[in-house]
């Protein structure tokens, strides 16, 4: 297979280039080249999408396959999708397309959200871009509706905090209850499917994320507690503490959400047909301990994106919490 991936150096597209060189596929990628290409054998071309010529170093090539990782203005997607000379666009697009609050186990025929081009309205430019995806390719555009992404390379900073704070170690509070289930997929797995159904030829939208349940609260926690070998001791907190505390689900704990609504639309999607195609999730303990030995390796400090602020709990908000549950 002769690959194009739009970005390529960081999080999931590092992922991408990294299973499709160890299936000895023709790898090529084009990004601005603020990050360097660490992959051997791998073709570094460089271009910003939001420029005119931006896409000139493409022309004259062709490809069997584009994933297109871009998350910025829709009008990207649509000058590659309508330029690129491929069979196949894969769009790794969101979860956050469905319209807000999407019911629990909403699958890929749930209500949509209109597309926009305000790159404020993050749901809005997905959506958009799956629109320009599909207007060029059709029924070879792969719509992939990821939701909460975790695992090497992460650059939100969701599992890297928690990392961080368990490795401090002492009481760490921990947002129950510890039983609920989370759904998420490593950025590795994600990879590894995206490239199948592409080889598949499979198109249009699919909900890519675990199952519900693959991993909890307290199985993500206890597995960061392993990892970092801290001396950590989880402090386990009713979600009514929590919120009553002026913590705000997502952002100052990253991952969780508290029962309700807000969780059944983040954490209780449909994904038969992920699964369906081949979607294999490796435990949380693999994609914890892989994070951590990534995270050692840079000097403990993750990438932050610069379009997303950064997350987790004020110390001193922690300490309150923590001293009202003694």
């Amino acid at each position: 297979m002769r690959l194009l991936v739009l970005g390529g150096t960081e999080f999931v597209g590092r992922a991408v280039v990294e299973a499709a060189v160890a299936r000895g596929w023709w790898v090529t990628v084009l990004n601005r080249g603020r990050n360097t290409v660490t992959q051997t054998g791998v073709v570094s071309l460089r271009g910003d999408r939001l420029a005119a010529d931006g896409l000139a170093a493409l022309d004259g090539l062709s490809f069997d396959a584009v994933v297109d990782t871009w998350s910025g203005e829709p009008s990207a997607v649509a000058a590659a999708a309508s330029t690129v000379s491929a069979t196949s666009y894969a769009y790794v697009s969101s979860r956050s397309v469905y319209a807000w609050p999407a019911p629990a186990g909403a699958a890929e025929s749930a209500p949509l959200v209109d597309p926009s081009d305000d790159v404020a309205d993050y749901a809005g430019i997905k959506r958009a871009g799956e629109l320009a995806a599909v207007e060029h390719f059709g029924d070879r555009a792969l719509l992939v509706r990821a939701g909460l992404i975790l695992g090497p390379y992460e650059n939100v900073g969701r599992l890297p905090w928690w990392l961080r704070r368990v490795a401090r170690g002492g009481d760490v509070l921990a947002p129950g209850p510890a039983s609920l289930p989370l759904q998420y997929v490593d950025a590795r797995d994600l990879a590894e499917w995206t490239l199948d159904a592409l080889a598949a030829g499979l198109g249009g939208p699919v909900n890519l994320v675990s199952p519900s349940g693959h991993a909890t609260m307290s199985t993500l926690l206890t597995a960061c507690v392993t990892a970092t070998g801290a001396d950590a001791r989880l402090r386990w907190a009713p979600p009514r503490v929590i919120l009553d505390a002026g913590v705000e689900p997502w952002t100052d704990l990253p991952v969780w959400l508290p029962p309700g609504e807000m969780h059944d639309a983040m954490h209780t999607s449909d994904v038969s047909r992920a699964l369906g195609t081949g979607l294999r999730c490796r435990p949380v303990e693999e994609t914890v301990a892989d994070t951590w030995a990534w995270l050692r390796s840079i000097g403990g400090v993750a990438p932050q994106r610069p379009d997303r602020p950064p997350v987790g709990l004020d110390p001193d908000a922690e300490a309150a919490i923590l001293t009202e549950l003694r």
